[in-house]
């Protein structure tokens, strides 16, 4: 399987481009939206840099300090600025060539020949620049304007910074947070076909680290996708359970949801022994895949026996 532009780490990128001139879109952006940093930044120090006065005696040396002092203050604003003037020449540049070529799910070849794959491409290296500028921003409010401004469906409370998103087809709902290094798509490269399906992530949703959830995914209201999980093409996920394993499969029902969740695992009153029990309980055992066959038969003896109690 080759790497697709969502797996790539940087830049949202194609891995080959059916033609080498697409990269103009990404060269005329960066100049475009540097020229009016560059204006500003010599303006800045045309009217802050003091020359001092050579002519004095005793000669006045130059101190700039008012430059320096608020320089930091500049940069930040100029980055945020930067992030703003790519993003707003790159969505109308997408838009004219969404008016040429409109985007569209479906399984397509990957070659120079076939339209839509050029389009994508195309799409692809357009988005690539201010998506990587907002990317190395601290602050994870400029990820969710640019996923606004392609057209993915999320909200600012929604905590997609610290995973690898791609950036059309894609629906969230609020309160989805993404684990680190996790990856939600909505296209993949399979040998020499592209496929494009529509990704839906409803509310309160959790994706563990390092995941994968694969382009035509649907994922329930309050689902869990485990870590070092993937998902399959079209896979749907069940509201209120939680999923791990490669593929992905059901493993249990999502208790964290439920009213008076603290009352049942009663947090403070227990000692270590019984909270690592519950713990177990109600959600997995990350070391399952270490212990021996007779020992996991053990637990899972154990675990029937807890919920007969209860």
């Amino acid at each position: 399987m080759s790497v697709p532009t969502s797996l790539r780490v940087g830049p949202f990128v194609a891995t080959i481009l059916p033609k080498k001139k697409y990269i103009t879109f990404y060269i005329f952006l960066i100049w475009a939206s540097l020229i009016p940093i560059i204006l500003q930044f010599w303006l800045y120090w045309h009217f802050l840099w003091d020359y001092g006065d050579p002519s004095a005696i005793p000669q006045k040396p130059s101190r700039p300090f008012h430059f320096y002092t608020f320089l930091p203050i500049a940069l930040f604003l100029w980055y945020i600025e930067l992030v703003l003037i790519s993003l707003v020449f790159a969505r109308i540049m997408f838009s004219i060539v969404n008016a040429i070529h409109k985007p569209k799910e479906g399984v397509f070849l990957r070659d120079k020949s076939d339209k839509d794959y050029r389009y994508w491409c195309i799409r692809n290296m357009i988005k690539k620049w201010p998506l990587w500028l907002a990317h190395k921003f601290p602050f994870p409010f400029l990820d969710n304007v640019c996923f606004k401004m392609f057209g993915v469906k999320t909200t600012f409370h929604n905590s997609l910074f610290e995973g690898w998103v791609d950036t059309e087809f894609i629906k969230f709902g609020k309160n989805v947070v993404i684990g680190q290094g996790s990856h939600i798509q909505s296209s993949i490269i399979v040998g020499h076909l592209l496929i494009i399906k529509k990704t839906v992530i409803e509310d309160d949703v959790r994706i563990g680290t390092h995941s994968v959830v694969m382009p035509g995914t649907h994922i329930g209201k309050r689902a869990v996708l485990g870590t070092l999980s993937l998902t399959t093409v079209g896979q749907k996920l069940e509201e209120g359970w939680i999923y791990q394993g490669n593929p992905a499969k059901k493993f249990k029902i999502n208790r964290f949801f439920e009213d008076g969740l603290e009352k049942k695992i009663k947090f403070v009153a227990q000692n270590e022994e019984n909270l690592e029990k519950l713990y177990r309980q109600f959600y997995r055992d990350h070391q399952d895949e270490h212990v021996s066959f007779r020992k996991r038969l053990k637990r899972r003896k154990e675990q029937k026996e807890m919920r007969k109690k209860e």
